[in-house]
């Protein structure tokens, strides 16, 4: 188990330099900010040995700068296939029943809301669903029931509600 007390302090003591340093090779605080966090990743998985370098910060720095020049090639690649290939044609806008799906799942815990997307959009079956949530199997069941209940509630059609009115 790596050093946590000296990791924290090289933490606390690096991370706004780092940062800086960070945004000012990107231009782009958040991709600054992916870049260093995955750099703290790395160097917490190797912090018995980085902390031994006579400057564990510049190796931080060397292994954040390759990361966001890693990610910036990544980018440029896919801009420039974009280009190469287009943009795809006519894809059609989500229509207005997919809207309001996505908008009703939403509202669903998120439990029922991975089961009814695991079940019903990936097609897994109900043992699949618990092995990959590490529910058991009578759990995923009642969060596809309950699911089910609740997107029922949240998806009523105007005409039919009028029609029962009537």
């Amino acid at each position: 188990m790596p050093d946590s007390d000296g990791f924290d302090e090289f933490y606390r003591g690096s991370r706004q330099r780092l940062l800086g340093f960070l945004y000012v090779l990107t231009g782009d605080l958040a991709e600054a900010q992916d870049a260093a966090q995955e750099a703290y990743v790395r160097a917490w998985q190797r912090w018995s040995t980085v902390q031994g370098y006579d400057d564990p910060e510049a190796w931080l720095r060397v292994v954040a700068s390759r990361i966001a020049v890693s990610r910036w090639r990544s980018l440029r690649s896919r801009a420039r296939a974009y280009l190469r290939h287009g943009a795809p044609e006519n894809v059609p806008a989500p229509s207005t029943e997919t809207v309001e799906v996505v908008a009703a799942l939403r509202r669903l815990p998120e439990a029922q809301r991975t089961a009814l997307a695991l079940h019903y959009l990936l097609g897994l079956p109900v043992a699949e669903v618990a092995r990959e949530t590490a529910a058991p199997v009578g759990t995923v069941k009642a969060r596809l029931s309950r699911g089910r209940v609740a997107l029922a509630g949240l998806l009523t059609v105007p005409e039919l509600e009028e029609a029962a009115d009537a």
